[in-house]
């Protein structure tokens, strides 16, 4: 997994990066809210650990930052604060799990495993969709973005769902003409150029924010943090 850890004591924030890095995943660390908020506006997370007392944007506004920005990704705080209120504060920000310091590193890898199983139990049963305002129902074959209702075709509807799917991820033409369409086209077929232009005017035009991008040279992808 790639997890945003953003702790501001050196000891303990080397302790958890070595730790979680032995475990096999992909640590990006930060010892500020600032620069927690950056690097989470820059890629993509499984798991958000933070630090409630940090300098510039604390713990719990920074939780609160990232729950709007995107709501199915598992937060837990950390602090030295355990009292009811501050909890309260926590989870009010949008906080799915609250661990007080000290902890053992064992109990920080089950509540990191917990909140990790359910969010995936969660996207998966709910066979919806969601990056940013853009909805997609796996049931109702339905788009939303924010309150407008997208008419897609079929193929359209599958393009978009491989494509959130895979969100953050760049995706080579080659991928998504096996994926989609489940032919290796020809190099000189524009089949996919055609459907991603099409699915940006449908999902794109009328919005400030752009969730397809391309990557010149290498694909395209489908995320919020993108620059347009």
């Amino acid at each position: 997994m790639k997890i945003l850890v953003v702790e501001d004591e050196p000891k303990l924030a080397s302790f958890i990066k070595q730790g979680l890095e032995e475990q096999g995943h992909e640590i990006d660390l930060a010892i500020d809210g600032q620069q927690g908020l950056s690097l989470f506006m820059q890629s993509s997370y499984d798991i958000a650990i933070l630090d409630v007392i940090i300098p510039f944007i604390n713990g719990v506004e920074l939780c609160r930052a990232i729950k709007n920005n995107k709501p199915n990704l598992p937060v837990l705080l950390l602090t030295a604060l355990g009292t009811t209120e501050n909890k309260v504060d926590g989870f009010g920000a949008g906080a799915d799990d609250y661990l007080v310091k000290p902890f053992e590193f064992t109990e920080l890898l089950l509540r990191i495993g917990a909140l990790t199983r359910r969010a995936h139990r969660e996207e998966v049963t709910s066979n919806v969709i969601i990056v940013g305002d853009l909805i997609l129902d796996l049931e109702k074959k339905a788009a939303r973005r924010g309150n407008k209702l997208i008419e897609l075709t079929a193929k359209e509807f599958s393009l978009l769902e491989y494509l959130m799917k895979n969100r953050g991820k760049v995706l080579s033409r080659m991928d998504i003409s096996l994926n989609v369409w489940s032919v290796d086209f020809d190099t000189g077929t524009n089949v996919v150029e055609v459907y991603i232009n099409i699915l940006r005017k449908k999902i794109d035009k009328d919005f400030p924010k752009k969730l397809i991008h391309t990557r010149i040279g290498l694909g395209y992808i489908l995320d919020t943090d993108e620059n347009p």
